[in-house]
């Protein structure tokens, strides 16, 4: 199916970030310091900026309450800020006091000061945030504050958040390779937790890098008039402490908290630090794709039914396959995870086909998305999108998996990024919700082109009706196919939603198409090449042991 949307961006809040974006480049030119080192500044102080905004709301409530109340006014008690989920700023703490100092003052101490004063009385953030200030010169923080100062203050707190999310994308772009091991675009996001629905529970991330996946939840979460504070309990693991304190920090300026732990050595394929297995109702991630040189041998004692690798290890030097048995250990009876995966993962033969079919044969995969090329930062390889359901084994779905090919849906945002729009992640999100039998939902953004979508590709058939608009789930060839595990089998359980789908009528092979097809098979003839050396070896060796006896 073919769906490219046109390029559009909100221009009043495009051009905000962009401003700030403009400082924060001024701001590294004039330092002389790498993208890594000055993130966390700038990062620092547009959580100021949030927090003394939600700081003063509550402060002009309790200043109201206590002109009527008899114990008296409240306004410099911290308990009173944190019984609401707000930080607590102290008066030298505050983004005005800062922005107000003349640039004789060293305002790099100052803002070093101001960061530890709010991690004092703010535990949570206890040894999060960045306190380099003072290496760059007061005139620079001092048109940096000043910058900062024009995100306005009636910005509700998603605006707040879409800032930070910016900053952080723009920051993975600058650093190139690097910037994906702690970024993922936020339509893929924004799709995974669409998907996998996390309303109310326990989530783990362990590989969780800045929080996009805990942040995307609670935005699901609160776009359904719930508090997302009240409805998850975030759990994550991040082996770069750098990262981790990053993550811990947007999680603060969206208003939440969670249980991360980060640096020290921790390290999600030996470490198991929240006691994970089967005791989340949401795993969402998106780890690093083909590692190699993981030492099994420390692995050996987490493998079998009920533990960590419950299917086994893989023969293949490559982790992928132990970072899929993670999620799915990780979920409870009816747990749900979403992760992005290398597209060679769902067709790897050898070790890793065998732990697959074992994992299809165990009921739990139950939606499988292909996703274009230049959808990521720092990297333009297509992927794959798992979704694993260990509800699905009591439902009428049980026996089937869905495969959706999206590698031909998407926005163009400019010659080498895409993603999509909210109108596309509305029809994929709601295409597995038809599929499911489920209500369907309208995001509150490109409602009407998505639902005019799926009236389009799914028109009701004669004597059909599945709820009020009479839409229902069948297969579209060159879009979606709920396959069987029979037909899976017959594919060498694979994965890998080309393989089924298929092309629409009157649809040709795209080079794109062409070139991922002869890559899967050259894959598969190097793997039987492989194969047939060693049985080669093998059977050489059988007949030298016969002639010698």
């Amino acid at each position: 199916m073919l769906w490219i949307a046109p390029a559009e961006k909100d221009a009043a809040s495009t051009s905000l970030e962009k401003r700030l974006w403009d400082a924060a480049d001024q701001f590294r030119a004039n330092s002389g310091l790498k993208a890594q080192e000055y993130s966390g500044p700038i990062l620092g102080l547009i959580f100021l900026r949030f927090a003394e905004v939600r700081f003063a709301v509550q402060r002009g409530k309790l200043e109201g309450a206590g002109a009527s109340s008899r114990r008296g006014s409240r306004v410099d008690e911290p308990a009173a800020y944190h019984a609401e989920g707000i930080l607590y700023l102290a008066a030298e703490a505050r983004f005005d006091y800062l922005l107000t100092l003349p640039e004789v003052a060293d305002i790099g101490a100052r803002v070093n000061a101001a960061m530890r004063e709010i991690e004092k009385h703010n535990p949570q953030l206890a040894g999060v945030l960045p306190k380099t200030y003072n290496l760059f010169t007061s005139t620079l923080l001092k048109e940096l504050l000043k910058k900062v100062s024009e995100i306005p203050a009636t910005l509700d707190y998603d605006a707040f958040g879409r800032i930070y999310e910016y900053f952080l994308g723009a920051f993975a772009m600058t650093e190139g390779q690097g910037g994906g091991e702690f970024y993922t675009p936020s339509s893929i996001v924004k799709l995974l937790a669409e998907i996998i629905e996390p309303f109310h529970g326990r989530i783990l991330d362990p590989a969780c890098g800045s929080g996009g996946m805990f942040v995307q939840s609670a935005l699901f979460v609160a776009e359904h008039q719930k508090n997302p504070a009240a409805e998850l309990a975030i759990c994550g693991v991040e082996k770069t402490d750098e990262t981790g304190r990053l993550c811990r920090l947007n999680l603060a300026v969206h208003g939440l908290e969670g249980d991360i732990k980060h640096g020290g050595n921790v390290n999600s394929y030996y470490d198991d630090p929240h006691n994970a297995t089967g005791q989340f109702d949401f795993v969402l991630a998106n780890p690093p794709f083909n590692v190699n040189a993981v030492d099994k041998e420390r692995l050996k004692d987490m493998v079998g039914t009920g533990r960590r690798f419950p299917f086994g290890l893989p023969r293949t030097d490559n982790a992928n396959y132990l970072w899929i048995q993670l999620f799915y250990s990780a979920l409870n009876s009816q747990g749900r995870a979403g992760f992005v995966m290398a597209n060679s993962a769902s067709d790897a033969r050898s070790s890793e086909q065998e732990l697959r079919q074992k994992l299809i044969e165990a009921r739990a995969v139950d939606v499988m998305v292909a996703v274009g090329p230049n959808m990521f930062y720092t990297v333009t390889l297509p992927c794959t999108l798992w979704f694993l359901d260990k509800g699905k084994t009591k439902t009428k779905r049980a026996d089937t998996v869905l495969f959706i090919d999206a590698r031909h849906i998407y926005r163009q945002v400019d010659r080498a990024h895409r993603d999509w729009t909210p109108a596309q992640i509305g029809f994929i999100a709601n295409l597995v919700r038809l599929y499911r039998g489920e209500a369907l939902e309208a995001p509150k953004v490109g409602a009407g082109e998505t639902a005019a979508k799926l009236r389009e590709t799914f028109p009701p058939l004669q004597g059909e009706g599945q709820g009020g608009d009479g839409l229902a789930y069948r297969d579209i060839p060159g879009l979606c196919k709920a396959a069987t595990l029979a037909e899976i089998e017959a594919q060498g359980w694979s994965l890998n939603p080309g393989r089924y789908v298929g092309v629409a009528p009157g649809e040709e092979v795209s080079d794109e198409d062409f070139k991922e097809q002869l890559e899967t098979l050259n894959e598969e003839l190097e793997s039987l090449n492989a194969q047939a050396r060693e049985l080669e070896q093998t059977i050489a060796a059988n007949v030298a042991g016969i002639l010698e006896a």
